[in-house]
């Protein structure tokens, strides 16, 4: 690993409260907003199945304007415009988001919709073909958000939004750096109300995010600190997921999160991934929204030992900073070191190695196939559609 001098680092505000009661902190950061209307959004199980939400109301006391509690999984469009309605209706004057993935970024496409005036479809991020990506600018001020975490998440201070809608293909990306929140809360009780398996597969996308960014061969410096302590509370937290009582490994996880994010807007952004990451990226997209019970961190830990052993011979060096991360340094090639590494790994955790462990159907593979080939993130360059053959040899064999 060498470093990479010519880079660019960005700072936001934000205030970021953990531990036991740390969600006592609330009162402050809506003095600080001048806030007296706060809205809360949360999906269903989180506030029905658990106390966290009547919690948060009565600490926010007569601040507290209301509840939207019905986001629904991967982010549909119409509960976020459900929920912007509901805002609307209640005068909201700021945001509180209570969960994990979905919610947090739901929140911040309600922000965009109380706020701007044009249709949806000239708030979405187009992909034109053969040409880059076109965000458009939406300049309208934002409802300042706060974000009290159920489960880790990188979501939790980015800016950018992902929604589903069913009559359309591919999901509608939004993004915002006016959504950024203003303040996020690692509270102990809160992160134990989520259940063992939504801790254990949002852990496990975490963990999964920091093996592939320690494949990088070259760094910026601001982000080494960062790139290595994220692998190193993943590594540690992820097989203590298991357990209901331990908030100590969700807190570390959510703080592996925050230091990827911290990674890349300290100059650590990768532009060239290698074909592991890029491949399982592509795969585990294609596969956990075809198929709604399958979680993101399952999807990557069954595809990414698999997509080693078939592309990681790419990338060499890549494959051998994984490996050497984990103590295995002998005579192998490194793609062999790194696949066996993993592998283990998320079995030591509980986690599918294999794609017949999700309860999936074998003949959804060419479609899961044929949907990551229109993954533009993954593939910017339409690289994967060479590979068609070689891309369903390796689902095949991550049977």
């Amino acid at each position: 690993m060498s470093y990479q001098h010519q880079f660019r680092a960005t700072g936001y505000p934000l205030r970021l409260y953990s531990g036991k009661d740390a969600l006592e902190n609330l009162p402050a950061e809506l003095k600080r907003f001048k806030s007296t209307k706060a809205f809360l959004i949360s999906g269903r199980s989180v506030s029905r199945k658990t106390g966290l939400v009547d919690r948060i109301a009565k600490i926010l006391g007569p601040a507290y304007t209301g509840r939207y509690d019905e986001i629904e999984k991967d982010t549909t469009l119409g509960s976020v415009q459900a929920a912007a309605d509901a805002a609307r209706a209640a005068n909201a004057d700021l945001l509180i988001a209570v969960g994990s993935g979905s919610v947090i970024q739901g929140t911040r496409v309600v922000a965009i919709l109380l706020a701007e005036q044009a249709p949806v479809d000239q708030l979405i991020t187009r992909y034109p073909d053969n040409a880059p990506a076109i965000s458009p600018k939406l300049l309208a001020p934002k409802l300042p958000i706060i974000n009290v975490l159920t489960a880790a998440t990188t979501a939790q201070n980015r800016a950018g939004s992902a929604v589903k809608d069913p009559a359309r293909p591919n999901r509608m990306e939004f993004f915002d750096p006016k959504t950024r929140p203003a303040a996020v809360f690692w509270d102990e009780e809160a992160l134990l109300t989520a259940p063992v398996s939504l801790a254990r597969t949002t852990g496990t996308s975490v963990f999964w995010r920091s093996l592939m960014n320690l494949g990088a061969p070259r760094m910026a410096p601001l982000s080494e600190g960062d790139r290595l302590q994220a692998f190193r509370l993943a590594r540690g937290a992820l097989p203590r997921m298991s357990d209901p009582l331990d908030a100590g490994a969700r807190v570390e996880m959510c703080a592996a999160a925050f230091l990827q994010n911290r990674d890349a807007d300290d100059g650590g952004l990768l532009t060239e991934k290698h074909w592991p990451a890029r491949v399982v990226y592509a795969l585990a997209t294609a596969l956990f929204n075809l198929h709604a019970h399958v979680g993101q961190g399952e999807a990557n830990s069954a595809l990414t030992a698999t997509m080693i052993r078939h592309f990681g011979a790419r990338d060499p060096q890549a494959m051998a900073l994984i490996a050497e991360a984990f103590g295995v340094t002998d005579a192998r090639p490194s793609h062999e070191r790194a696949a066996e590494a993993v592998e283990l790994a998320f079995k030591q955790a509980g986690m599918p190695i294999r794609l017949h462990e999700l309860d999936i159907p074998r003949d959804s593979l060419e479609t899961v196939l044929e949907n990551s080939l229109k993954n533009f993130n993954a593939d910017p360059r339409r690289e994967f559609l060479r590979e068609r053959d070689a891309l369903l040899g390796a689902l095949q064999a991550a049977w």
